[in-house]
């Protein structure tokens, strides 16, 4: 299972995301739920890397399949809705494989 952290603050301000874990799916390379997490996420990064000018920290190990993105503390609102955008179909991916996919917020 892939969990997806969200971080946030008291105000509901995004903070950044972290996930952890296989969702287990599928095989490597046929695994659809374990795709379109990442399809989800690195396109989040790359969408707050080229059309914002925000400044963000970024860890990845591709083997265990960990991912963390922390935003600094003057991100946009550019970046505010990319990460939206993100947690709502991360959400409806969690609704249809909730086997696989567990979403959840953290206050930061």
């Amino acid at each position: 299972m892939t969990t997806v952290t969200i971080y946030q603050n008291k105000n509901g301000i995004y903070k950044g995301f972290e996930l952890s874990g296989h969702a287990g799916y599928a095989k490597s390379g046929a695994d659809i739920v374990c795709a379109a997490i990442s399809m989800l996420t690195t396109n989040t990064i790359n969408s707050i890397e080229t059309f914002t000018d925000d400044f963000f920290s970024y860890e990845e190990n591709e083997e265990t399949g960990y991912m963390k993105l922390m935003l600094d503390e003057n991100a946009s609102d550019k970046s505010q809705l990319l990460i939206s955008s993100m947690v709502l179909g991360l959400s409806q991916l969690e609704k249809s494989y909730r086997k696989y996919v567990r979403l959840k917020n953290k206050e930061v």
